[in-house]
């Protein structure tokens, strides 16, 4: 797919966000929206994968440790093959295997998620299990800001240096807004960029709207060694839809109908 059609698959994927948010009556609507470009990035040019075959052994590996963007996960997997897009209607229904936070029960997602701050770690675990078994796919790992305040993403950081996990990047959907107000209100983590750059991480920042941004930042990341990549993706809480852009209560709030109905309209 060119940029053009990637707008198009992303506009797309954020008019199935809303109406499975909507649908359920209730969901992370937000941040799920910022991270859009970042999935179809990935989905479409950067993973090794088989939708038709989600275990293969020789796959990349994925982990979503914001697993409370999974009206994002689930859309970009259904867009890009997993299951059929019609499933997206069952999304927080009684026996749905689409749960409201990312569910391996789901093809295409590795790791289930609850608790934030898990991701990296697990990610750690696959990439330095690849090393040790020689295989040759690639970890990635959202993170969301809110997330990145925990202790054990430090931890976990400090560990992929340790071991010069080369074969790993960890993204950050870094809106700066996270439940209840902005980021920097409530654990202000700028000099980001450079706190992970002490940490020995090759850290590369970019637009996370801009596909050509991302996709030059994942190509610097196939071609660094003896040490972790992070990207930083600078990107907009509620993207895409005007009355939720850099709104905090938007994390989390139902659309009423009138809401709704705008929102399809901005997306047609």
């Amino acid at each position: 797919m060119n940029i053009k059609e990637l707008k198009e698959r992303a506009k797309k994927i954020r008019k199935n966000i809303i109406t499975t948010v909507e649908g359920a009556g209730s969901g992370h609507i937000g941040g799920s929206l910022s991270c859009v470009e970042i999935l179809i990035s990935l989905y479409s040019r950067i993973l090794k994968y088989d939708p038709k075959n989600p275990l293969s052994e020789n796959r990349d590996r994925l982990v979503i440790s914001k697993g409370h963007a999974s009206p994002a996960v689930y859309s970009v997997l259904a867009s890009f093959g997993f299951f059929p897009e019609e499933e997206l209607k069952t999304y927080r229904k009684i026996n749905s295997r689409l749960q409201g936070h990312v569910f391996s029960g789901v093809p295409g997602v590795e790791f289930s998620t609850g608790s934030l701050g898990q991701g990296l770690s697990y990610a750690n675990g696959i990439a330095l299990g690849v090393k040790l078994l020689n295989a040759g796919f690639k970890t990635y790992c959202l993170l969301g800001d809110g997330e990145v305040q925990e202790g054990q993403i430090w931890e976990a950081a400090m560990t992929a240096l340790q071991h010069k996990l080369d074969n790993l990047c960890a993204i950050i959907d870094y809106n700066k807004i996270q439940e209840n107000d902005f980021v920097e209100n409530i654990k202000n983590e700028e000099p980001l960029q450079k706190k992970w750059e002490d940490f020995g991480w090759n850290v590369l920042r970019v637009n996370g709207h801009d596909f050509n941004e991302l996709f030059a930042a994942f190509d610097i990341f196939n071609k660094t060694t003896q040490k972790p990549t992070l990207i930083i993706a600078d990107t907009v809480k509620g993207k895409g839809i005007s009355f939720m852009e850099n709104k905090h209560i938007w994390h989390a709030k139902i659309m009423s109908q009138d809401e709704f109905g705008k929102a399809l309209k901005e997306l047609e």
